[in-house]
């Protein structure tokens, strides 16, 4: 392990645990966060509503991490990233997949979520996600901390890039759209989603909204259901689209809702990002099964530098098997299990609490099992009482680069945006 990689001194690491666990400070200037949500008139009373309609979505709290921490979370990032580049690994990945993850546009699709649990022995990448919602919203919530104390403050170093955040992820909806469309002009985008007033993150929609407005972008929030294929054209309402910032978890387009947006992006008339291809490459949780396989990755010709990278940093994790499924019962308090093409930790199960149908459930479809790494934890102030939350970290990611980390703190099997004191968390790393 290089130098760069190996936390400084033990006081560090003390440091961190002593923020994370004994400090159970608040950090979050409400009214900061209000200013940073409506910062345009469009947006007025937007904090106000997340209050009342989600108030579980912001911890009042920040997760602090060591700069080793980080550095090693950027390896991960770019050890997976150079795996899932390799001819072999594409080529298999695309095969599991629907047809549809074969075509090829161009654009590497927005907003990648490598998610992350910080154990005793360095962070460890639990899957990766396509389409990982919440960057714009931790932005806002990142510049809207404020210290609680002196021996707080020297901790307040932000994880990305938060003054230009906005720009960088405006920029990368722009990259995407060179890829495929060259110099051509830009003009209408559309956030889609299923009933996209009624998704959790709705709120962030508003904010890409007025973000690609604000840059000369029209956009529009539209209902997956409403667009149509017509005249060679993806149309909202009549209006011809260029692009979709893709929020479906629909990953392939198989819905018949989405038949207007597959016509669409068969045809390569207009640019989608994220899209299937991307899903397949990253988002199939059975490529966790190559990425922490010694002989896997040997097999793909991955030097041994980038397979030592991958084997500290993801968890051990097999395709479940009727052949294998004495064993992993056997095995189960010590395993995760998690469907293939799962998101949002639906339908996932710590193997410890696992019961026999829903075992049965698991052999009946396709899943997978990894190696259980238990959250690391966050004390917070609920009701006066003192609670420890568990935390995993989201890095945001495009081109290999980590623009933004992000914490959710909750309680139960998985993330999740109903518990209090929980929901988003800023990352700062220790300064």
């Amino acid at each position: 392990m290089s130098a760069a990689l190996v936390d400084p001194p033990i006081s560090v690491l003390a440091k961190v645990e002593e923020l994370n666990r004994g400090c159970a400070c608040r950090t979050l200037d409400g009214e900061g966060l209000r200013r940073q949500l409506e910062s345009e008139p469009a947006l007025a009373g937007l904090g106000d509503e997340i209050a009342l309609t989600r108030p579980n979505l912001f911890s009042r709290t920040a997760v602090f991490i060591t700069p080793a921490q980080r550095a090693r979370m950027a390896a991960i990032v770019d050890a997976a990233q150079e795996v899932t580049a390799l001819p072999h690994f594409r080529s298999a990945a695309i095969a599991r997949a629907p047809a549809i993850a074969g075509l090829e546009f161009g654009p590497q699709g927005v907003f990648l979520g490598f998610d992350f649990h910080l154990s005793a022995r360095g962070p460890k990448l639990i899957e990766i996600n396509t389409n990982a919602g919440g960057a714009l919203l931790n932005a806002a919530l990142a510049r809207a901390q404020r210290a609680c104390c002196d021996e707080m403050a020297s901790a307040f170093a932000p994880s990305g890039d938060l003054e230009h955040a906005e720009d960088a992820f405006f920029l990368m909806f722009v990259a995407e759209w060179r890829l495929q469309r060259g110099a051509a002009p830009l003009e209408r985008i559309a956030i889609v989603d299923d009933a996209p007033a009624e998704q959790y993150l709705y709120p962030e929609f508003r904010l890409f909204a007025r973000l690609f407005a604000s840059r000369g972008i029209e956009a529009v929030i539209a209902d997956a259901h409403e667009l149509e294929w017509r005249d060679g054209k993806l149309r909202h309402r009549g209006q011809a689209l260029d692009m979709v910032y893709n929020r479906l978890t629909d990953f392939y387009f198989e819905q018949p809702e989405h038949a207007a947006l597959r016509a669409a992006y068969v045809s390569g008339t207009v640019v989608v990002t994220p899209h299937p291809r991307a899903h397949a490459l990253y988002a199939d949780k059975r490529n966790l099964v190559e990425l922490s396989d010694a002989d896997a990755l040997a097999a793909l010709g991955v030097d041994a530098t980038t397979r030592e990278t991958l084997l500290s940093g993801v968890p051990r994790t097999v395709a479940v098997t009727r052949g294998n499924a004495a064993a992993l019962w056997a095995q189960r308090r010590e395993l995760f299990f998690k469907p293939a093409l799962g998101y949002g930790s639906k339908a996932a199960y710590r193997g410890d609490k696992l019961t026999r149908r829903a075992w049965e459930e698991i052999l009946s479809r396709t899943y997978v099992a990894q190696a259980l790494i238990p959250p690391s934890e966050r004390i917070v102030q609920v009701d006066g009482a003192r609670t420890d939350l568990k935390l995993d970290v989201r890095a945001y990611v495009y081109a290999s680069e980590i623009q933004l980390l992000a914490a959710r703190l909750y309680q139960g099997q998985t993330t999740n945006f109903r518990t209090a004191g929980g929901g988003f968390a800023p990352v700062f790393v220790l300064s």
